[in-house]
Order: C-alpha cells, then sequence, then structure tokens
C-alpha cells in the first residue's frame, strides 16, 4: 500500500482522471458510427427517462411488459434483449418513458458485451432502476454500482457543489467557498489538463473530492 503525501496525492489524482477518461472513451460510439449502436438510439419522450439496468434474465423485460403493455420478450436464457425497447407509462397526466435494456455483466464499463451501448443509454436518463434477481441482489447489485461508478454514474448522491465553466481565455480560474481538504489548486489545474482543458471557472462550494471533481 503506497503511503500517502501531497506528491503521491498529485499523481493519484492524475491516474484516476487518466482512468476515467479512457473509460468515457469506451463508451463513445467508434468513429464512423451513427450512434451507440443498432436499436439504441431512442428518442427521448415524455416528461422523464426510466432506464432498467440489471443482469441477463433478471425480468426486465417482463417489468416493462407490465408497467408499459408494451411487448419485449422475455425468456428462460441469458440475453433475450439485444437492443433498447422503450414504453410509456401513462400516470395521471405524466408520461415517463421506460426503456428495456440488455442485461449487462461484470466488466461492462471496460466494453464487455453490450454494456457500453447500455451505459451509453442509462447515462441519458433522469432515473436508473436496478432490477435484480433476489437470490443474488446483494452481489448484483454491488457489481452493478462499480460498473456504474466507473464511467462517472454515482447512483443515490447528490452531484457535487463545483461550479465549472469552461471558457475560450483566461486560463483556469480556481477559487472555493469552503476550505478544501482534498483538492488545492495544483491537482484540480493536473486534472483539468488531463481532460485537455486549459480555460474554465472552477469553484469549490462544497469539500469536494478527486473523484467528485471527475
Amino acid at each position: 500500500r503506497t503511503q500517502k503525501n501531497k506528491a503521491t496525492e498529485y499523481h493519484l489524482g492524475q491516474l484516476k482522471a487518466k482512468i476515467a477518461k479512457l473509460r468515457t472513451q469506451l463508451l463513445e460510439p467508434p468513429k464512423g458510427s451513427s450512434g451507440a449502436g443498432e436499436g439504441f438510439e431512442v428518442t427521448k419522450f415524455g416528461h422523464g427517462r426510466v432506464a432498467l439496468i440489471g443482469f441477463p434474465s433478471v425480468g426486465k423485460s417482463t417489468l416493462l411488459t407490465m408497467l408499459t403493455g408494451t411487448h419485449s420478450e422475455a425468456a428462460s436464457y441469458e440475453f433475450t434483449t439485444l437492443t433498447c425497447i422503450p414504453g410509456i407509462i401513462h400516470y395521471n397526466d405524466t408520461k415517463i418513458q421506460l426503456l428495456d435494456l440488455p442485461g449487462i455483466i461484470e466488466g461492462a464499463s471496460e466494453g464487455k458485451g453490450r454494456g457500453r451501448q447500455v451505459i451509453a443509454v442509462s447515462k441519458s436518463s433522469d432515473i436508473v432502476l436496478m432490477v435484480l434477481d433476489a437470490s443474488k441482489s446483494e452481489g448484483h447489485r454491488q457489481i452493478l454500482t462499480k460498473e456504474l461508478e466507473a464511467v462517472g454514474l454515482r447512483l443515490n448522491k447528490k452531484p457535487p457543489q463545483i461550479y465549472f465553466k469552461k471558457k475560450k481565455t483566461g486560463g483556469i480560474s480556481f477559487n472555493s467557498t469552503v476550505q478544501l481538504t482534498h483538492v488545492d489548486e495544483k491537482l484540480c489545474y493536473q486534472i483539468l489538463h488531463e481532460y485537455k482543458i486549459h480555460n474554465a471557472e472552477v469553484l469549490f462550494r462544497e469539500d469536494a473530492t478527486v473523484d467528485d471533481l471527475i
């Protein structure tokens, strides 16, 4: 285990930024591609979008059919759903778009299975709803949470109180309204430079961490 000091904190911060950047690039469609993948480009509709996330064959298709009346094929074998299937929940005067996505597996954030396309759609949703196998719920929940957090999707957490705005010129303006114990001006510069951001305004309104900034 590496003993932490200021120098190693800077290196660890840069390393986290590099890993996060590479994982984000994995979610981007290849050059020349028209989108996240065939069947995955679904136009947003209604007052909100909910993505159903889970391992293969845990009941996502059945849940979509029950809640929306939209047919999504369900079977006893894995990977029955191969594309994104949308349905609409009508509640009073509200229309909520529900998306049945293919099951994801451990390593989805690194591109395994159809994880890249599934997570890309999830990031465009207002709510991510996990559908779990009751006999393996805690283990599956931990894996899914890890895969989503690896690409910046942090469930049940409020957005960090960090104001960020890109600029065309002027360099990086760094300020805070509270005392910071995890990130300082130098580390913030290094992380932004990893993303090739050289002109921006950054204001910390809470004692946020490196992960919050990334």
